[in-house]
């Protein structure tokens, strides 16, 4: 049996799916300053044990709900690496014309890798926990107020919304592409850094297409359904927060507090 896509929704009764979708995107803000304000072992860990009640919290399994990391460790690769090599610091133990390989971006590298990684399981315990309308009608409602500026605020939250539905399908394709490309005899897995590198070409071409293949049928689809205008539709009735939603918040507000300005 398949395991479900990285991000797709899950249905459930748990508390992180009873609380109202606006309540979820402002504790992931919360969640999201307290993991760039981690700075010290004693910040990361709080993190963590907040990560680890979430999932405990969801009754969601583990292995999907960090399923995510396997997708972009790639990414993660890369994104430390051009801190290691990029950082700078001062006595760098090697260096390459303009690449420097410093303790400093070495740790850098590995901070801002870890936050990356951290924030990605954080948005998809909330995909997974959320319908895609219902992010949909929260994100409407939360940037409402740039309609003042000029702001389409409906065709972005539709945007947003659409945008985030797909991550886990296109994830999923480009594990398909990727199983494919072996079965043709692409070498992922070599140790020649050439060779892997260019075994990721004949990947990323088929998923872009995929990307704008998906696009278009969207499109069509929401055509053919009479979708004109995002001022003219219906609005599902918002639902009032509830004191579950009110000390979730303030919960949130309370862990990002304690990394700002109570922890080292």
């Amino acid at each position: 049996m398949r395991t479900l896509p990285a991000g797709q929704y899950i249905p459930g009764h748990s508390f992180l799916h009873q609380l109202n979708a606006r309540t979820k995107i402002l504790c992931l803000f919360f969640l999201m300053a307290a993991v760039i304000g981690a700075s010290s072992l004693w910040g990361y860990a709080l993190v963590l044990a907040v990560i680890f009640l979430l999932i405990l919290v969801s009754r969601l399994p583990v292995r999907p709900a960090v399923a995510s990391v396997r997708g972009i460790y790639w990414f993660l690769l890369v994104i430390f690496m051009m801190n290691a090599l990029f950082f700078g610091g001062e006595d760098p133990p090697a260096s390459w014309g303009i690449f420097q390989l410093s303790r400093e971006g070495i740790r850098q590298g590995f901070k801002v890798a870890g936050n990356v990684l951290l924030i990605f399981i954080l948005g998809n315990l909330l995909t997974m926990t959320t319908l895609p309308t219902q992010v949909t009608t929260a994100l409407e409602s939360l940037i409402k107020p740039l309609k003042f500026i000029g702001v389409p605020t409906e065709d972005v939250a539709i945007i947003i919304s659409i945008a985030i539905q797909f991550i886990p399908t296109l994830m999923e394709e480009t594990e398909l592409i990727k199983m494919a490309q072996i079965a043709r005899g692409a070498r992922f897995e070599s140790k020649k850094l050439l060779e892997r590198a260019a075994s990721f070409i004949p990947l990323v071409v088929p998923v872009f297409i995929a990307a704008f293949r998906r696009a278009d049928e969207v499109a069509l689809a929401m055509e053919a359904r009479g979708y004109r205008n995002a001022k003219n539709r219906t609005r599902q009735k918002k639902e009032p927060l509830t004191p579950c939603d009110y000390f979730a918040l303030a919960v949130c507000a309370f862990i990002c507090l304690v990394q700002f300005f109570l922890l080292p």
